[in-house]
């Protein structure tokens, strides 16, 4: 049957991976807003077909890079990545005919690692150091795209999402117009965590040209620097965190033209009470960027107007950290949070198999 067809019955149909792609829903956090006071609405990238929001990233870096001839079909992509922006690039890549191979730090969850390989990356595990080291995970990305299009037919693209403006202006173009629509215009301010910067930058340059007065904030985990550029202007990082994807010690290009009214920091321990809250009482689960982004909007809300309307971003599934997330030892030996059906408080049930 084809397409002409299929509309005439009422059906559509995607043609492309890349259709599927944003157009996530605003989803209403309705505890933290009965507590705050205020409409806190999450963006529910979750539900990008890679699972997380760096599938908007990916998409226009490929997107870019194709049109400008960079990369051409059967050309590797390479990219250092802490594991979802590197799912959308494989993902995204293969519905073009490019193979991917990822550079990710050795800490990052099982479960990235494990989704990465299954897509069909090719994966180099790497050392977890700062960026000034040469054998952090971005600058080997960088050195193994230039060996590797040296030597392949095709060629290798180094996506770059930390400095690729690709990464914001996907946020321009399609984040910030949705939440601007989905909260018909009445969203009052935007709040997120920042990793390559290329989410919070792209929004809040989306938003700021349709509703000039929104304000937006960013919110830092421990261990990040961020916090203190926005609030002492010094580049400067205190405690730790076992977030990953977020948190930074530099200003990447996608930052570089960020401006923003207001600044937090949330404990791992805040964004884990408020991710087990949401998934007992809402039956959403979420990652721990969400997590973040969740205390971050609490804080928020109390430089806000009683009523007003703040988003943030459901980066990702808790499933892709359950090894951290839901791992009772692990949370234990942190001295972190505890769900309490991880506990001993479990109901016990009645044996109700007949014995023959």
């Amino acid at each position: 049957m084809t397409e002409k067809s299929l509309k005439s019955l009422g059906f559509s149909m995607i043609k492309d991976f890349s259709q599927l792609i944003g157009e996530t829903p605003l989803i209403r956090l309705n505890k933290i807003s009965d507590m705050s006071g205020c409409e806190i609405l999450g963006k529910a990238e979750f539900l990008n077909p890679g699972g997380s929001v760096k599938d908007r990233a990916a998409l226009s870096i490929l997107s870019e890079a194709f049109d400008s001839g960079r990369l051409t079909r059967g050309g590797t992509i390479v990219e250092g990545t802490a594991g979802n922006t590197g799912i959308g690039l494989t993902l995204v890549g293969a519905s073009k005919g490019c193979p991917t191979v990822i550079v990710i730090p050795e800490t990052q969850t099982q479960e990235k690692k494990d989704a990465l390989r299954n897509a069909g990356a090719q994966l180099v595990e790497v050392p977890a150091v700062p960026y000034s080291n040469p054998n952090n995970y971005v600058k080997y990305s960088e050195r193994l795209a230039k060996e590797l299009d040296a030597k392949l037919p095709k060629g290798a693209f180094w996506a770059n999402q930390f400095d690729n403006l690709a990464n914001q202006r996907a946020h321009v173009t399609t984040t910030a117009r949705e939440i601007y629509d989905q909260s018909k215009g009445k969203v009052d301010a935007f709040i997120c965590s920042v990793g390559t910067g290329g989410t919070l930058s792209g929004v809040s340059k989306g938003l700021r040209a349709l509703k000039s007065d929104i304000k937006i904030a960013i919110v830092d985990p421990f261990g990040s620097a961020l916090y203190n550029y926005y609030t002492d202007g010094e580049l400067h990082a205190e405690g730790t965190s076992i977030s990953e994807g977020i948190g930074q010690g530099r200003i990447t290009n996608n930052m570089k033209d960020l401006v923003v009214d207001s600044a937090f920091q949330a404990s791992d321990g805040e964004a884990l009470d408020l991710i087990f809250d949401l998934l007992y009482e809402e039956g959403i689960s979420v990652g721990i960027s969400a997590g973040i982004n969740m205390a971050g909007a609490l804080k928020f809300s109390q430089c806000l107007s009683r009523g007003s309307t703040i988003v943030t971003v459901l980066c990702d599934h808790g499933m892709r950290y359950q090894s951290k997330l839901f791992n009772y030892n692990f949370l234990k030996e942190r001295e972190l949070p505890i769900p309490f059906w991880m506990q001993d408080t479990a109901l016990e049930l009645p044996n109700l198999m007949e014995k023959g």
